[in-house]
């Protein structure tokens, strides 16, 4: 998401039974905080000729409460699902047409129909169709929380998954066509491939493949869950991101093409640029760039966790956000060329409309536009959806030729003032590349898990201490037990994993969001192990280490059993 995140109320769940623990650690407690999410490393692309470009102006940002990534119309209007519980329109300047109230919380794109008409779906089990003016068309509820955006095919009718475990095909007056049990729940957005067929991915670990009248015709084990929503090259090889650290291609018929592993989890979806690059981020804080071949392109290091997909400009570059909250834009051969620092983080993609302007939003719900840049690269699967229509499908040729003349005027206008960027044939090569993690082999079948694995969280997950109180980084720590940070106030945290959902309490410093030790006892399943100098934690099949010096972080002062003795 991936590709993959919500928000939703924080209820009251019922008591959780305590987990074992040193009596110190519950003492003196935990909070969830990473010096590296804190802080934004400086990015080290590989050497080039070129400077970096002067980075952009924002134009403005208004506090429009945006939740969902932001769909773009023709005339450029802004759709989007706010933390306020509320469908919202905008024109392109952020001023409000009009909204409409959800029954709950909702962090899926929403979808624009060819009349200008809104489907969309929130935490309430709901899909909404509404009118160009914001009037209620149908709804229809459905078996849990919808999360993962709709699709829309060409028919009209739509494609939902639930976190209930379910996928639904609506008609276009909202009737139920189909419905197929998955068996666990989805966040992973249904792609739809230009024969038809449906791919999602589920929290059973699995990549799903439906025939467009909901018959399954196969699924792909990968080794963990799969947030990440699923992008399509134009021969409709699939390509998606897993919690096992790695990035796959399958064909069609769901055989495994290539995988490649990055150095923490891939909840991000990826995108298929116009040169015919697969670009993804991942929790190691890099953005990779493999060929649809599987092979090493470049590996461009933002300083932070990448959960946000990729977008690609019509000039080949791409544009990013971390969970530190830059925003980057890269060359097309991963050069840096310009980042935008910030404090709140950017789990959304940006959304990029065909007059050149590019929005993006940050934890809090504040958006900011950029204009005069260019426009939205017409390509296979450009950025999150296919389409900042959001429509999650592959492009008819019909549909291509009219984003083609749609974006041709902005790119026209922009390219006479902004300086032309290498491509891949025309740069330089580095005189020190990056180094990257090595392709893994392509198995006939995945690797089976191991019984721990055991992930480098260290890098991530510093302590700190407020108040005699032990804390490290939520999103880190949250990624590194498996489980997906949905929601987020300055005071509670949702959780999400294939057991369910539960709330967390957290504490803001810095402008990260920060657990503490003793929470940790009440996530169903975690072990702890204390050892000198270093804690272990385990869910699953997932385990890590971190140090862990309890008398360098809370040091202890002997006080004397009795007061010094007054003399008169």
């Amino acid at each position: 998401m991936s590709d993959p995140a919500a928000r939703r109320p924080f209820l009251a769940l019922p008591a959780l039974p305590l987990l074992p623990l040193t009596t110190f650690i519950l003492s003196a407690g935990l909070l969830v905080h990473s010096a590296g999410l804190a802080q934004t490393a400086a990015p080290t692309p590989a050497a080039t000729s070129s400077r970096p470009a002067a980075t952009p102006r924002v134009s403005w940002t208004k506090p429009l409460k945006v939740s969902s990534p932001v769909s773009i119309g023709p005339r450029g209007e802004l759709t989007y699902v706010g933390n306020d519980s509320r469908l919202h329109r905008t024109d392109a300047g952020g001023q409000e047409l009009w909204s409409f109230a959800f029954g709950d919380l909702g962090r899926a794109q929403p979808v624009l129909t060819p009349d200008g008409g809104v489907i969309a779906a929130a935490y309430d089990d709901t899909v909404y169709s509404l009118s160009p003016s914001g009037q209620l068309n149908w709804k229809v509820k459905l078996d849990g929380d919808i999360f993962a955006s709709p699709a829309l095919r060409p028919d009209g009718s739509v494609v939902v998954a639930t976190a209930g475990g379910s996928v639904f095909a609506l008609s276009p007056a909202g009737q139920t066509l189909w419905s197929y049990k998955v068996g666990a729940p989805v966040f992973s957005s249904p792609a739809v491939a230009s024969d038809g067929t449906l791919y999602f991915g589920a929290q059973n670990g699995r990549m799903h493949a439906l025939s467009p009248e909901g018959r399954l015709l196969w699924t792909y084990a990968a080794r963990s869950s799969v947030f990440s929503s699923p992008a399509l090259d134009a021969e409709g090889n699939l390509y998606f991101g897993s919690g096992d650290r790695s990035l796959y291609s399958l064909t069609p018929a769901g055989t495994l093409r290539w995988t490649r592993t990055t150095g923490l989890f891939v909840n991000a979806s990826p995108i298929v640029t116009r040169a015919g690059l697969v670009v993804v981020g991942s929790y190691d804080g890099q953005l990779y760039a493999l060929t649809t071949a599987g092979q090493d392109a470049w590996a461009y290091r933002a300083g932070a966790a990448i959960a946000a997909p990729a977008a690609e400009l019509s000039d080949g570059s791409v544009v990013v956000g971390d969970l530190g909250g830059t925003l980057h834009a890269v060359t097309p051969t991963g050069q840096a060329l310009w980042t935008l620092p910030g404090t709140a983080k950017i789990d959304t993609g940006a959304a990029v409309s065909d007059r050149g302007t590019l929005y993006f939003a940050v934890d809090g719900g504040a958006l900011s536009a950029i204009e005069n840049l260019r426009p939205l690269a017409t390509g296979p699967w450009p950025t999150f959806r296919a389409s900042p229509l959001g429509l999650g499908r592959s492009a008819t040729a019909a549909e291509l030729a009219a984003q083609t003349q749609a974006r041709q005027a902005a790119a026209k206008a922009t390219t006479s003032q902004q300086p032309p960027l290498p491509t891949l044939a025309q740069a330089p090569a580095p005189a020190q590349p990056q180094a990257a993690p090595r392709p893994l082999p392509a198995p006939a079948q995945p690797a089976a898990p191991a019984s721990a694995v055991e992930t480098p969280a260290t890098a991530l997950l510093v302590p700190q201490v407020i108040g005699g109180v032990i804390y490290l980084p939520l999103m880190p720590l949250a990624a590194e037990l498996g489980y997906q940070v949905t929601a987020s106030s300055p005071t509670r945290a949702l959780l999400v994993s294939g057991e369910g959902r539960l709330t967390v309490p957290v504490r803001t410093a810095g402008g990260q969001s920060l657990v503490a030790l003793r929470s940790l006892t009440t996530l169903p399943g975690v072990r702890t192990e204390l050892k000198t100098g270093a804690l272990t934690l385990q869910r699953g099949e997932r385990r890590f280490t971190l140090p862990l010096d309890l008398a360098g972080l809370l040091p202890w002062t002997p006080q004397p059993e009795f007061p010094p003795t007054l003399r008169r």
